[in-house]
């Protein structure tokens, strides 16, 4: 549930902080009053497109920040599943805009936009003009259906996903290797090849790196020797000032000293030791530079082997450890090609499988589908009815295909509909104007109240094309609605606003040097008075306040009964 919204330099907003609660809010306001700049907000934090044109005239940045409560497990654990953790069953989803930039974030952690947007489609859903003209597009009418049938279909869809992508996959694998099968010497040729030149260099990991080390100790030698011989006469040479020569000169008079203070002995010793392991550092340099010289013939050996080594790099990795993968790799394939009949035998065959399992659970989804269109259908006939369609019939007609084999099924659904009598059923999208396709939204809404996990639900002008006692049906479908539902209404009619639970006054006040859009929480006498405003009266007067009150009480006795 959104419990509060905060928006600052937003448009004509300066500064704002709204309360929302739960069951029907309601926004009202004279048109032009920043009824519009609200829900701009709203799909800002939301990860909606930035435009910079929000930002309020002399601010550097706007800001917009939601509050959600989490309360459905499903969704917390949903919510975890991306990583974001609620803090005390809350979520807070920001935006800040720039004029160069925008930040998003989630409980005040940096995120991207992408994972903004994951998050606010678990917590809240907009419903708006644009909305409801997706109703025209066909392959949403499946993705509605299958919702409306719950968790009838989840392991069927579930299996269904699996089977299309291992088929999928399958079938990738086979149309490559029919198109090998014209040129499937020349592949065996060529693998036989580039087997062959790896095989017989006989490569071993890490060999390259240690004919490196040897190349470069090879081809140094001399320079080597020299530092070798160098190191050498300073620990032992003829000089009186080689270190040995030195320290046997300290050891010496440090022995004489001793003769007089025994408590020389153990620098003594230390002086000793130091002694002995020069002397056996000096022994292993002259070993070793007795040892240095350059091994021409080895040295061409080590070259030779390199340059195999880096032809093979060149040619078919980076790496020995690489080079050795795309060997095994063309092992398989002239296996497989070397056996190529056998081999498409096999994926034909585990295709087949795969595509007779999936046909089977794509049948079981089909057969769930119509039930549960004619279930759908029945429930939207009479919403629809409700809604104030005097003659309405509604259909929903699943057709089987492989050309919509895809990871639902191969099932595509059509919305029909009939909204005056002696006409034929026909596509929703023959059919309806934006004004019935609103309600025809709502009751798909309200048929699906108890099924749609989302919390909040945002109705940006549900109203339009309605008035009268249809406007009052669609009223009390929002009070059905908000049984399940916490939902955010922004209206024009009065039969709407009087249903509220809360109710939000939207006013523009223009001052000297600026024109400000505030928002204001209005009391019961408020709310009276804002449904007398809307009813249309130019004054409020005793007896309009006194039909908004009937209008008021009307809608109260409705929602009594919508919560029993």
């Amino acid at each position: 549930m959104l419990t509060e919204l905060k928006v600052k330099n937003v448009a004509l907003i300066r500064e704002a902080e709204i309360s929302f609660g739960k069951g029907l809010n309601i926004l009202t306001g004279e048109t032009g009053a920043g009824k519009s700049i609200l829900i701009d907000s709203i799909q800002l934090a939301l990860g909606a497109r930035a435009d910079k044109g929000l930002i309020r005239e002399s601010a550097d940045h706007a800001y917009v920040e939601l509050t959600f409560k989490v309360d459905d497990e499903m969704i917390d654990a949903k919510l975890r599943q991306l990583e974001i953790l609620p803090e005390d069953r809350q979520v807070i989803l920001s935006r800040r805009l720039e004029a160069s930039r925008n930040t998003c974030r989630i409980n005040g952690e940096v995120v991207s936009g992408k994972l903004l947007r994951q998050a606010s489609a678990l917590l809240i859903d907009i419903h708006g003009q644009q909305e409801h003209t997706t109703l025209l597009q066909e392959k949403r009418h499946l993705e509605i259906l299958d919702r409306s049938a719950g968790s009838k279909l989840e392991k069927q869809k579930e299996k269904i996903a699996e089977l299309y992508g291992t088929y999928r996959e399958l079938s990738e694998k086979l149309e490559e290797a029919k198109s090998r099968q014209g040129q499937k010497e020349r592949d065996m040729d060529l693998c036989r090849y580039e087997l062959g030149e790896i095989e017989e260099a006989d490569l071993r990991a890490g060999e390259d790196d240690e004919l490196e080390t040897e190349f470069k100790r090879l081809s140094n030698a001399s320079k080597i020797a020299e530092s070798l011989e160098i190191a050498k006469d300073a620990l032992d040479g003829f000089s009186g000032e080689s270190a040995l020569s030195l320290v046997g000169t300290a050891l010496g008079s440090l022995k004489d000293a001793q003769r007089f203070d025994d408590t020389l002995g153990d620098l003594s010793g230390q002086l000793l030791q130091t002694e002995d392991m020069l002397r056996e550092i000096a022994r292993e340099l002259m070993h070793r530079t007795e040892g240095m010289s350059f091994d021409e013939e080895r040295m061409a050996q080590v070259s030779a082997r390199l340059d195999v080594i880096n032809r093979l790099k060149t040619k078919y990795g980076n790496s020995i450890e690489e080079i050795l993968s795309y060997g095994e790799e063309k092992r398989k394939l002239l296996e497989e090609l070397e056996d190529f009949d056998a081999y498409l035998a096999e994926l034909e065959n585990r295709l087949a499988k795969v595509g007779a399992e999936l046909d089977e659970y794509c049948n079981k989804a089909h057969d769930i589908r119509e039930k549960q269109a004619k279930i759908f259908s029945k429930d939207i006939t009479k919403a629809l009815s409700d809604l104030g369609f005097a003659h309405v019939e509604f259909e929903t007609r699943v057709t089987q295909d492989a050309q919509y084999l895809g990871p639902d099924g191969n099932d595509h659904a059509c919305f029909f509909v009939c909204l005056n009598a002696g006409e034929k059923l026909r596509p929703l999208s023959d059919v309806a104007s934006g004004g019935e396709l609103s309600r025809i939204m709502l009751a798909i809404k309200s048929v699906m109240a108890d099924k749609d996990e989302i919390p909040t639900l945002i109705f940006d002008e549900i109203d339009a094309g309605i008035s009268g006692q249809t406007a009052w049906k669609v009223s009390e479908k929002m009070a059905v609605i908000g049984r399940a539902h916490q939902l955010l209404c922004i209206t024009h009619l009065p039969q709407i606003a009087a249903m509220a639970d809360q109710h939000f006054m939207i006013e523009k006040n223009a001052g000297k040097n600026e024109t400000r859009t505030q928002i204001k929480v209005l009391d019961r006498e408020g709310m009276v008075g804002e449904v007398a405003r809307l009813l249309g009266s130019d004054e409020i007067t005793k007896t309009a306040l006194g039909n908004a009150e009937e209008l008021k009480a009307k809608a109260d006795e409705v929602k009594a009964l919508a919560g029993k």
